[in-house]
């Protein structure tokens, strides 16, 4: 339903002001570049915070308690 929602916006966008949506498109893979060093930056923070979580936890699931 979100990717139907966007087509619409973007087809909507074509009808009305179609320079606008010509430099959308190609707007968005460059500001997609420049976003994805913070995203693998976002990944491997939630990565080393589940495993402090799992190290902190490891005492308590060897003993049997949840």
């Amino acid at each position: 339903m979100k990717t139907f929602a966007l087509l619409f916006l973007a087809a909507f966008l074509l009808v009305t002001c179609w320079p606008l949506a010509l430099f959308a498109q190609l707007l968005l893979p460059l500001l997609w570049l420049v976003t994805l060093p913070f995203q693998l930056a976002a990944i491997v923070v939630g990565a080393v915070f589940a495993f402090i979580k799992a190290l902190l936890f490891l005492p308590a699931r060897l003993l049997g308690q949840r």
